[in-house]
C-alpha cells in the first residue's frame, strides 16, 4: 500500500485512541465523586473547627430549680425571738464567703472564725480560738436543745463547727465550699462530736453589727478538718 495513504490513516488512529483515554479518565472520575459520599460531603459542607467543638455547653436552671438552689444556701425559717432573728441575719450576711485558715472575714473564714464573727456582729462576746477551745470552754446544752437554733454543733473529733437552724441543717465554712448550708444528712450525723451552747451571760442585750468586722491574728491556732 502506497505510504502516503497510511501515514494519514496512522495519525487519525492515533488520535481517536487519545481521545478515548481521556473520555474514559474523564467519566471514571466523575463516577468516583458521584459515588463516594465521604468527598461529596467534604467538597460541600465544611468541618467544625477544633474551636467550634470545644466551646462549653451551658445548661440553663429552671425557676424551679434556681429557687431550690437558694433555699439550700439560705433556708426559710421562721424566729420569734430578737436575738435568734439578729443572729441569723448575721450569719446570713456572710453565706457565699471563701474558706481560708484563721480568718474571721469578712470575706473569708474558717469554721470557728465564723462562729466568733457571727456571734461578734450581735454584740456578742467570748475568747477567739479554735473549735476545741470552744468546746472547752461553753457549756453542753440540755438533751432538747441541742437542735436549737444557735447552738454549736461539733464533728470530727471536735476539727469542726457550725451554728445550728434546725433539726434539719446547720451553717459552716467549709474547706471545699466556703459559708454555706448543709444539710444533717447521713455523712454530718455520723461524725457529730456533740453540741455547746454560748453561755448566757454572753447572750445579753445583743446589739447587730455593734463591733467593726476585723481581722484576727490566729497564728497559733489548731487548723480545722471541714472535710466537704
Amino acid at each position: 500500500m502506497n505510504i502516503r495513504i497510511l501515514f494519514p490513516r496512522s495519525l487519525v488512529f492515533v488520535a481517536c485512541l487519545v481521545f478515548s483515554g481521556g473520555a474514559i479518565a474523564q467519566s471514571s472520575e466523575s463516577d468516583s465523586r458521584t459515588t463516594n459520599p465521604l468527598i461529596n460531603r467534604l467538597e460541600t459542607e465544611p468541618l467544625a473547627t477544633p474551636l467550634e467543638e470545644s466551646r462549653p455547653r451551658t445548661v440553663a436552671l429552671s425557676a424551679a430549680a434556681k429557687t431550690a438552689v437558694k433555699a439550700v444556701l439560705v433556708p426559710t425559717i421562721s424566729l420569734t425571738n430578737r436575738f435568734d432573728q439578729s443572729l441569723l441575719t448575721a450569719i446570713q450576711a456572710h453565706v457565699g464567703a471563701t474558706y481560708h485558715f484563721n480568718r474571721t472575714g469578712p470575706e473569708e473564714f474558717d469554721c470557728s472564725g465564723l462562729v466568733w464573727r457571727a456571734y461578734q456582729d450581735i454584740g456578742v462576746s467570748f475568747q477567739r480560738g479554735p473549735a476545741r477551745s470552744y468546746w472547752a470552754t461553753m457549756p453542753a446544752p440540755p438533751e432538747a436543745e441541742q437542735f436549737k437554733f444557735g447552738t454549736l454543733v461539733f464533728f470530727s473529733n471536735l476539727s469542726h463547727v457550725g451554728i445550728v437552724v434546725d433539726e434539719k441543717g446547720f451553717y459552716h465554712s467549709a474547706r471545699h465550699g466556703g459559708v454555706m448550708y448543709s444539710p444533717f444528712n447521713d455523712y454530718w450525723l455520723s461524725r457529730i462530736d456533740g453540741f455547746r451552747r454560748v453561755p448566757s451571760e454572753s447572750l445579753q442585750s445583743p446589739t447587730a453589727n455593734a463591733k467593726p468586722r476585723k481581722q484576727v491574728n490566729a497564728a497559733a491556732l489548731v487548723d480545722d478538718d471541714n472535710q466537704p
